[in-house]
């Protein structure tokens, strides 16, 4: 049994999901090998995709691999963060210029640093946010890739004894300390009850970097260059690496 730990956006989604690539993934399942979907992205995010984009898939891990789902919603792993960081955590990102935080807690719930900008009843200000009993993931977004290095090193700086902030072009997901989509594989692993030479992963942008740099590992050519550097292998989209890794085995 061989495992693909496949980034959505950039990766599995370069180009679409034709079904071309949804033979190529079904090939590689009916071989008797796993195909997990993990991506920033909370849960109800890839659940929707699944449902949406109709391919093959044995797991779905979200929030940089903090949760982790069967495709029927089952949740198998849950990695939280202490909701007591939540309000001083979005006093700094709203400090250093962010304009609103998505926490991916037990309740839809998006704070802005404006309350002009709530629309919704899940939107809320520092001001009336109810209490956060915990969190998987924190998530924001900056006008350029420039200021968001800068706020995350500055969550880093910060938090970083709690925390792990992620960058992921103007993005940026803040997850538990310990977490990274890297560990998302291996908590995978645990429960497959795998080996780590079982593991593939593919990625395409510096959020995929722990888990590019843990595993035997392939960079899309549409990726960073960064990530690049740091892959085994290149490849042009999953159904290549799927037609490359069957071939070899």
């Amino acid at each position: 049994m061989k495992i693909i730990g496949s980034d959505y956006d950039g990766t599995l989604n370069h180009g679409g999901i034709d079904e071309v690539k949804k033979a190529a993934i079904e090939k590689w399942r009916a071989e008797g090998n796993v195909f997990a979907l993990i991506s920033g992205r909370g849960p109800e995010s890839v659940m929707e995709i699944y449902e949406e984009k109709q391919f093959g898939c044995d797991y779905l891990i979200a929030n940089n691999g903090a949760v982790i789902l069967k495709p029927d919603g089952t949740v198998v792993s849950d990695v939280r963060c202490d909701g007591k960081l939540a309000v001083p955590l979005l006093k700094h990102l709203f400090e250093t210029g962010c304009p609103w935080g998505d926490i991916q807690t037990s309740f839809p719930c998006r704070v802005f640093v404006d309350g002009n900008d709530c629309e919704d009843e899940e939107d809320y200000t520092l001001g009336n946010v109810p209490e956060i009993p915990y969190f998987n993931q924190i998530s924001t977004q900056l006008p350029d890739f420039e200021t968001a290095a800068k706020v995350t090193a500055s969550v880093r700086d910060a938090f970083g004894e709690w925390l792990n902030p992620l960058q992921n072009g103007v993005c940026i997901d803040i997850v538990r300390v310990d977490m990274n989509k890297a560990k998302g594989l291996y908590l995978l692993m645990n429960i497959l009850g795998a080996k780590y030479e079982d593991i593939i992963a593919v990625g395409d942008n510096i959020n995929d970097r722990d888990m590019i740099a843990e595993f035997r590992s392939y960079a899309m050519e549409n990726g960073v260059d960064e990530i690049k550097a740091l892959a085994t292998f290149t490849t042009p989209g999953i159904t290549e690496l799927i037609e490359k890794e069957m071939s070899e085995n």
